[in-house]
């Protein structure tokens, strides 16, 4: 399939439905997003119970299952203290300007083809635009302001920290999410979700364009500011980071907007690389049906919850890391590698729409990954390189440390050295010192 060969079913299915049927959407999806947040919670904690060998929440309702909607309680029902000092406008409507463009952004994910609802024909996606792709880059920019804005009018340290470090991490993750989509662009011909869905029929973008699938899945947490990347909230150095001065329901606003966010992420990744609602090939060849009526609707969500559970796994595997090495691999190899991967794709394309021989894409093939193959092996030799220079460094500080024992240290004085601020020698007693019997003659020279 060709560039422009891609498959697009026209949005004209769009903008026709009465404003009942539009209003049943809004709703559904803001229900959805809902429940998906106070489900997510429970899960997050009763599978990483699982996998640290100890109990989930399992106390509040059947197996737990209510827990999430007490603690929701229990938030909203704290005393709601605003600190003295702050911006108390930008204070106040931060956490809102974070949690509503994760609810935007759902807008335009289909999950679902065209059905009859009450009726009346319609697709199961609640809007579709020609640059929908790019709605969802803009709204998780957005997200961010939220993040910056409550740091900065909480007037602490702590949470000024936390807001730097959040827009230092979406600026440079950001760039690798939309740098991943470009590939997506290119094999679909389209900006349109309902068209990049439709364009995966064939074979889901997730096998043919995988570098660009698994730099978004690590964009992905990084921009949901989830463990390991999670650096903008974190304890050990920022107690609660841009959350430190926010209670009450401000709190569980910046707390909805963080799962929100990542349900969103989550549903990108199906639309844009695990073919959205269409089912998996096995079952397409041998039931016709499988991608007509509402049964979309169960690939769609089987697919979103196996990358849900992939946030939940990575929290509860990695550790989190240091600043530097966060930026380091959003700017020195997801960057790099998106750029050298657009090239190929790009290039790849073209000769296959001018119909050059196999041969040709072949080895232009064969050139990239050779490319590739270099850069890695040079990146791997200078990090040997590095870790034997810090090693020799670390020996050496060693050798000092064995030499001398307060290289590196508190200065300790021996202990036959005057006290601090004393004038009286090291070489003799102080006068009127009490001399032990055995070491008279040393001292008086008897």
């Amino acid at each position: 399939m060709t560039i422009a060969q891609g498959a697009e079913p026209g949005l004209g299915a769009f903008g026709t439905d009465p404003w009942w049927i539009t209003l049943i959407k809004a709703l559904v999806i803001f229900v959805f997003l809902m429940v998906c947040v106070l489900m997510m919670i429970m899960a997050d904690r009763k599978v990483m119970g699982r996998m640290q060998q100890r109990h989930g929440p399992n106390r509040f309702g059947p197996l737990g299952l209510l827990q999430s909607l007490a603690d929701g309680v229990k938030l909203s029902l704290k005393e709601d203290v605003i600190p003295r000092g702050v911006d108390r406008l930008v204070y106040i409507a931060a956490p809102m300007i974070a949690a509503v463009p994760a609810f935007i952004a759902f807008s335009v994910i289909p999950v679902g083809p065209e059905v009859t609802m009450f009726g009346v024909r319609t697709p199961l996606q609640l809007t579709d635009l020609p640059i929908a792709a790019l709605v969802v880059l803009a709204t998780a920019a957005i997200g961010v302001y939220g993040i910056v804005l409550g740091g900065w009018a909480s007037q602490s340290p702590y949470a000024l920290l936390g807001g730097l470090r959040a827009s230092a991490q979406v600026i440079s993750y950001e760039i690798a999410m939309g740098l991943s989509f470009v590939a997506v662009f290119m094999y679909s011909g389209t900006l349109t979700t309902s068209g990049i869905v439709e364009a995966q029929r064939p074979l889901w973008f997730a096998v043919i364009l995988l570098p660009s699938f698994l730099i978004y899945l690590v964009t992905m947490i990084g921009e949901t500011n989830r463990l390991p990347f999670d650096l903008a909230e974190g304890e050990g150095e920022i107690v609660g980071g841009f959350m430190t001065e926010y209670g009450s329901m401000k709190f569980t606003m910046f707390f909805l907007a963080e799962y929100v966010n990542m349900v969103t992420v989550a549903a990108v990744s199906v639309t844009f690389f695990l073919g959205g609602w269409l089912a998996p090939p096995p079952i397409t060849s041998f039931w016709a049906g499988a991608n007509e009526g509402y049964w979309p609707i169960l690939w769609w969500l089987v697919k979103f919850l196996a990358v849900m559970f992939l946030f939940i796994w990575v929290r509860g595997s990695l550790p989190r890391i240091r600043y530097d090495q966060l930026m380091q691999l959003g700017w020195k190899i997801l960057i790099p590698v998106q750029l050298v991967w657009i090239t190929a794709v790009a290039v790849v394309r073209i000769l296959v729409n001018e119909g050059a021989p196999a041969g040709a894409v072949a080895a232009v093939v064969a050139g990239f990954a050779a490319v590739v193959v270099a850069a890695v092996w040079g990146f791997a030799r200078s990090a040997r390189r590095r870790r034997a220079a810090a090693a020799a460094e670390r020996e050496e500080e060693l050798r000092l440390m064995r030499d001398d024992p307060a290289y590196g240290g508190f200065p300790v004085p021996p202990q036959n050295a005057p006290h601090y601020g004393s004038s009286v020698p090291a070489e003799g007693p102080r006068p009127g010192a009490r001399v032990p019997h055995d070491k008279r003659e040393e001292v008086t020279g008897a």
